[in-house]
């Protein structure tokens, strides 16, 4: 655990509330609170995590990584 207010400490997850609130969030007006919660939800499910590319994991996003991921695994258990 690192110190109070050290971003590094937390890089990965600054950089998704970033990404959130530019690319989501700040970009419409919320008629109340649960709207909020539930549309960034659905955001991070949809958009986020299936259709948005990611630059550390190669430019394709999280969903297709983890298939990539599965497959290669799956093979080289086949070749063994």
């Amino acid at each position: 655990m690192g110190y109070t207010g050290i971003c590094w400490d937390n890089a990965m997850a600054e950089s998704f509330f970033a990404t959130l609130k530019t690319e989501f969030y700040y970009r419409r007006v919320w008629p109340t609170k649960k709207a909020a919660r539930l549309a960034v939800g659905n955001w991070i499910e949809d958009r986020y995590n299936r259709r948005r590319r990611h630059a550390s994991i190669g430019q394709i996003s999280p969903v297709n990584f983890e298939l990539q991921y599965s497959r290669q695994i799956a093979d080289s258990q086949k070749a063994a």
